[in-house]
């Protein structure tokens, strides 16, 4: 089974984070940001990674932090339980609509972290959640993952729906990426490494 647990500790958070890529979607999600909850919820049903986080975070002065550091902890323990990436698929992609929300996502576990993202320029809150702060979360999970991310919201107007659409396609997008190839027994790259 490919699992790792991270810890991560800062002034402004405190996290603990597992992770088994070869899960069912079982999730035991708690941080003291509600939204985020439901897409790291959203995330482990949809991509079958079963993910455990506890966290808390310097919420009195904005859900940034933590938010932002979730992103980077997941990032570092999808990583890690991916190990030397042999016989994995390495790409996916999905467009996921989601009511009148349509999302694409497409990965490449490449070892070169980068992400090309679009929301559509939208701005405005989500119950008490800064819509704003999707990306941070999706930029921390890229650049500690290594992995290349092309993250599009192709239309909508309802802010939760194009979240969680977005979340969405990015979970069905990884369970491609990270899964085993029963035909693949070396790293898929002519380079021989990830």
């Amino acid at each position: 089974m490919r699992k790792a647990t991270v810890k991560r500790e800062t002034k402004e958070t405190q996290i603990e984070l597992s992770v088994n890529l070869d899960g069912t979607g079982k999730y035991s999600i708690d941080t003291p940001v509600g939204f985020l909850n439901h897409m790291l919820e959203t995330l482990s049903k949809h991509s079958l990674i079963d993910i455990e986080i506890l966290a808390s975070g310097d919420v009195h002065v904005s859900h940034h932090h933590t938010v932002e550091d979730v992103g980077i902890v997941l990032g570092m323990a999808v990583k890690e339980a991916l190990g030397d990436r042999k016989g994995i698929k390495r790409f996916g992609y999905a467009i996921v609509p989601m009511d009148e929300a349509l999302s694409l996502c497409s990965i490449d576990i490449s070892g070169r972290p980068l992400l090309f993202y679009d929301d559509l320029g939208l701005r405005g809150k989500i119950t008490n959640f800064d819509f704003e702060l999707m990306e941070e979360f999706f930029k921390g999970f890229t650049l500690y993952a290594g992995m290349t991310i092309h993250l599009k919201a192709l239309s909508g107007k309802n802010l939760h729906h194009i979240a969680e659409c977005m979340t969405k396609s990015l979970a069905i997008a990884l369970r491609q990426a990270v899964e085993l190839d029963p035909r693949r027994k070396d790293t898929p790259s002519t380079k021989g490494s990830l």
